[in-house]
């Protein structure tokens, strides 16, 4: 898939110091992998995103994690153990709203292969997290086209470094703000302590209304309306999905902390949460590898930032969250609508999107 320039390559000066690839693998050990499914003639416009979070040795290792709903109107499997436990075990995937299930087989025979000795020698079990946005619009997703084997796909497919975005995995089959989206990534570097570490957020974005859109505070829905053909309701009917991955320390409550920040990053891009939006956010640390907890003794040592040194962690996620949700954006190309028929979702207008965006910032530099 060609990938079009992202947002910073277009000019737009969004603030904050991104990693080398400006993306969520830029915390080390992170991948990603994506299976796109797309076959006009099936009516097929879907898929499946994988993040692996640590670089495998055998055995599943705990991730430190925290969840937050902005509001619940959607789904992300595991997340009650993460309340509970404050980490997980295994991959996290991401795809349509009637995928979930075949996503969490898919998911558990690809850690039963990988963990073979955890599952033959254990009363072990498997709780990956997937989660999904709804594709309804651009796919038939009643066809149910997401299998397991596309979960393994994506999963055997997770690799290192440059991320695709757009239509790509998940994100095949999304829109935001009546725009063509769907998977979109950035990173920010930050020190603490004299410490570097890097924040970063994966997004499958497919929430918001035309003319909420805002892009570094200037309100470009507004000055690029739907028109008379709009192929949306009046009323919201999208989720987002929003994954954040540090390698910082952190503790249960931290992460916690982090992972409601993302609910700032999404409004940045004008959403204020909409009823019927999931807006649903993980966030985890690739901090203290260790064994699982039954192999790891009575005492376990952790280690955390202070609370008092979280600001920039926070403003790193916000800024990571608002320029990964706007790279899902610009990667959009026009796309017949399913539902309703007849009707086109269309590709953001790059050039116009610019123009707009630095005419207004230009008098605020003066």
């Amino acid at each position: 898939m060609t990938q079009k320039p992202r947002a910073r390559d277009l000019g737009l000066p969004f603030p904050g110091t991104p990693g080398p690839f400006n993306a969520i693998t830029d915390v080390p050990g992170v991948r990603v992998g994506f299976c796109t499914l797309t076959d006009p003639a099936r009516k097929m416009r879907t898929g499946v995103t994988a993040i692996l979070p640590r670089t495998e040795t055998g055995r599943p290792q705990p991730v430190w994690a925290g969840f937050h709903a902005l509001n619940g109107n959607g789904e992300m499997t595991g997340v009650h153990w993460v309340n509970d436990a404050g980490y997980f075990l295994g991959p996290v995937l991401i795809t349509n709203t009637h995928g979930i299930g075949a996503c969490h087989h898919g998911a558990t025979e690809w850690m039963i292969r990988t963990y073979d000795s955890h599952f033959r020698d254990e009363h072990a079990w498997a709780m990956p997290i997937v989660a999904e946005t709804y594709d309804g619009t651009l796919n038939d997703i009643n066809a149910m086209h997401v299998k397991p084997e596309h979960a393994i796909a994506a999963l055997d497919a997770a690799t290192f470094g440059l991320v695709a975005e757009g239509s790509t995995g998940g994100g095949n089959g999304m829109i935001a703000y009546e725009f063509k989206a769907g998977t979109g990534t950035a990173s920010r570097q930050i020190a603490v302590g004299g410490v570097t570490y890097t924040v970063a957020a994966l997004v499958q974005a497919n929430y918001g209304q035309r003319d909420w859109f805002t892009v570094l505070g200037v309100p470009v829905g507004k000055a690029m309306p739907v028109g008379s053909q709009g192929f949306r309701d009046d009323k919201e009917m999208g989720s987002i999905i929003v994954i954040l991955a540090t390698d910082a320390p952190l503790s249960d409550a931290l992460l916690r902390g982090l992972a409601k920040r993302a609910g700032l990053g999404i409004g940045r891009s004008g959403s204020p949460g909409g009823n019927s939006s999931g807006d649903i956010f993980l966030a985890f640390s690739t901090a203290d590898p260790m064994p699982e907890p039954i192999h790891a003794g009575p005492l376990i040592t952790r280690h955390s930032l202070n609370w008092n040194e979280m600001n920039p962690v926070y403003e790193a996620a916000v800024q990571a969250v608002d320029e990964a949700v706007i790279n899902a954006i610009v990667q959009g190309e026009d796309v017949p609508c399913l539902k309703p028929a007849g009707e086109t979702c269309p590709g953001i207008d790059t050039d116009a999107l610019c123009r707009i965006v630095l005419a207004h910032l230009a008098p605020r530099a003066l």
